[in-house]
């Protein structure tokens, strides 16, 4: 026997649908952003390196940096929207906690190659 398909079966089916879509937009956003900074950080690269000698690889790399980590920010969103709404299933959310927690590692690493301090670390103002 076929069940019958109700009106709420069909408004979840499309709610899922558009936020697949919204999570697979927002992943596409943090792949734009990553290309981008990295683009404009190569031409970032490219006037620095014309105009002086200094430290441009240092610049170039927190460029960069900055570009991935942005970018990794979107693209966790993106997974947690379409692992919640999309498939809720415990295997999906054990993978999204997993790649969360690769991602987030990633975002620590790269923080503290780029600042030179862990995120939570705040300079302290020194008294004149």
């Amino acid at each position: 026997m076929l069940a019958a398909v109700t009106p709420i079966d069909m408004t979840m089916e499309s709610y899922r649908h558009i936020m697949d879509l919204v999570g697979t937009a927002i992943d596409g956003i943090g792949v734009f952003v990553i290309i981008g900074g990295a683009l404009v950080a190569t031409a970032r690269l490219v006037l620095h390196r014309v105009r002086d000698t200094g430290n441009y690889y240092s610049l170039y790399r927190q460029d960069v940096g900055l570009a991935i980590l942005l970018g990794l920010e979107f693209l966790i969103a993106g997974d947690i929207i379409r692992t919640v709404v999309v498939a809720p299933t415990m295997q999906n959310v054990l993978v999204l906690g997993l790649i969360v927690l690769i991602r987030t590692f990633l975002s620590l690493s790269l923080q503290l190659e780029i600042e030179g301090k862990l995120p939570w670390r705040r300079e302290v103002p020194r008294p004149d």
